[in-house]
């Protein structure tokens, strides 16, 4: 060791640079001169380079799902440690302590949200935190662990997390598959309290991430085909409703902060929807129970049990703007849209209470609202991910029929490159120190191991 501290400084410096951080930590307890070297307050270049070369983004030139800079002071030391040990607790979950899980949520949800734009939907650059959370969670078992006993919280971060990163494993299970059918079709989840849409039923307007992932896991089974083997899925699928397309989308010379339609509304945009027979619908909701009863979701099971699967193409416009005092740089949106040259559909995008971004819409036929609908849209600011969201009637009787939707805006986007996904490598050796303290692009698809 004594030989080692006989180099010049920048040499030291270098060899804990190629270091991954778990290794940086141990060498910080080997002696006091390296741990003054590496904790000490003024090392703070020593732990940004560690961050970026995990490789992740660099959180200065990243923006917040409304598309904003991300403005706090970053704290990379505690930045890096955070990720390791979420790390160390995904591979690991035996090693998570008490309380900790919210915060490894919390982690994995901050680099999965907060991600650097890209300039246009045909452009490949893809955020290194996308690649890297997507080879951390890759299977998904760490979403789909029913052994843990979580809080309202942690279920909600979860459901959200799994919501931008795709299908897992155990999403390709038929039993998985009535599981989700069986949320999004039950009547009970749509109520005035929750403006009949994937929403808390408290009135609050903040979103339920549990409601929300069904809903994703319901139309995602339509875009990618299936499988005899889920453990073929092992590794990660990419399609248009996974992580590569959650990063927000803004040219060079756009200022959001000015744009009247900032959400990137105007455009041809692919509505897709699914619903099953009214009659089986009604069946499944059994309104003999009450609404504290379980509901026998054996239905989608049955082998005639049909769900269609349904788009259209949509041609929308914006019709004005309308201040929102909480957000005024982000303000409502009020759009219409037509199909086929006939006014189908009008509505209006605004920030809902938890920073996100909502979408309602009405449409029918002769400009008279025979549906009402009500979205969120996943990743940042006019990413190509879309809209997810549910629709019912505009009238709302109790036995009207309910379903999930994904509005998506038409484009070209750039082809990921699938080696990408599979070159990040996020093993872990050791856990010693380990904290130091119609659209063709719909069917776009691959299995990454």
């Amino acid at each position: 060791m004594t030989v080692f501290l006989d180099l010049p400084l920048e040499l030291i410096e270098q060899v804990i640079l190629e270091c991954d951080p778990l290794d940086a930590s141990s060498l910080a307890q080997t002696c006091s001169a390296l741990h003054l070297l590496i904790y000490n307050r003024t090392s703070q270049h020593i732990w940004r380079t560690l961050y970026l070369s995990l490789p992740l983004d660099d959180p200065r030139h990243c923006r917040t799902p409304l598309g904003y800079p991300v403005t706090d002071e970053v704290d990379w030391r505690t930045d890096v440690q955070r990720v390791i040990r979420a790390r160390t607790v995904v591979f690991r979950p035996m090693c998570c302590r008490p309380g900790e899980y919210l915060v490894v949520l919390q982690t994995l949800l901050r680099l999965v949200t907060l991600l650097p734009p890209v300039p246009g939907a045909d452009s490949d650059e893809l955020a290194s935190n996308l690649v890297w959370v997507a080879a951390l969670l890759r299977g998904g078992t760490f979403l789909e662990d029913e052994s843990l006993v979580l809080t309202f919280e942690e279920e909600q971060l979860r459901a959200r997390i799994h919501t931008h990163f795709g299908l897992t494993t155990t999403d390709y299970l038929r039993a998985r598959r009535t599981e989700s059918r069986a949320f999004v079709y039950a009547m009970r989840n749509y109520q005035e309290a929750n403006d009949y849409g994937p929403f808390m039923l408290d009135g609050s307007g903040c979103i339920n991430w549990e409601h929300l992932q069904a809903i994703h896991h319901v139309m995602a089974m339509h875009i990618v085909p299936g499988v005899d083997n889920p453990e073929e899925t092992a590794g990660f699928t990419i399609f248009p409703m996974s992580l590569p397309y959650c990063q927000s989308i803004i040219p060079m010379d756009l200022n959001l902060d000015t744009e009247k339609d900032w959400a990137g509304i105007t455009g041809t945009w692919q509505c897709s929807f699914c619903f099953c027979d009214h009659r089986e619908l009604l069946y499944y909701n059994n309104f003999n129970l009450s609404g504290a009863d379980t509901l026998d979701p054996s239905l989608f099971d049955h082998a005639d049990f049909t769900e269609i699967f349904s788009s259209l193409n949509v041609e929308m416009h914006v019709v004005g703007t309308e201040h929102d005092p909480a957000h005024p740089t982000r303000p409502l949106i009020r759009f219409a849209g037509n199909v086929n040259g006939q006014p189908t559909m009008e509505g209006w995008v605004a920030v809902t209470p938890g920073q996100q971004i909502r979408w309602h819409f009405t449409s029918g036929d002769g400009g008279v609202p025979m549906w009402s609908s009500e979205g969120v849209q996943i990743g940042g600011v006019r990413s190509t991910f879309g809209v997810l969201g549910s629709w019912t009637t505009a009238q709302h009787n109790r036995s009207d029929p309910v379903g999930p939707f994904w509005l998506r805006k038409i484009v070209v986007p750039a082809t990921i490159d699938v080696e990408d996904m599979n070159d990040v490598d996020t093993d872990v050796d050791s856990d010693a120190g380990d904290d130091g303290d119609s659209n063709d692009n719909v069917n776009e698809w691959a299995f990454v191991t």
